[in-house]
């Protein structure tokens, strides 16, 4: 799921608005913070998380596990802002004749 350059720009700037919903700290990431993470994304289609100045790992690479667990897509880091993005399924309706 790559997302061009317009929509990325489109959701970063939707993303700036927003409040972080999740703040990661000393932990990290932890099977309950993956958890909340993805239920959030089923809600939401856009969450912003914070990285906390005491967590140790950096915020490009918890972004990217982050995204690789939840099955979704990292829109932008920005220093220890991170902005992630689901697509939501279509569904489609069919006829049966």
């Amino acid at each position: 799921m790559n997302l061009t350059s317009k929509q990325r720009a489109y959701l970063g700037s939707e993303a700036s608005t927003m409040n972080a919903i999740f703040q990661i700290g000393k932990a990290s990431l932890t099977p309950e913070l993956i958890n909340g993470l993805d239920e959030a994304l089923e809600k939401r289609e856009l969450i912003k998380i914070s990285v906390l100045k005491n967590c140790a790992d950096d915020p490009r690479e918890i972004a990217e596990i982050i995204a690789e667990r939840t099955h979704s897509v990292v829109v932008k880091v920005i220093g220890k802002k991170s902005f992630f993005s689901v697509r939501q399924k279509r569904i489609q309706n069919t006829n049966y004749l």
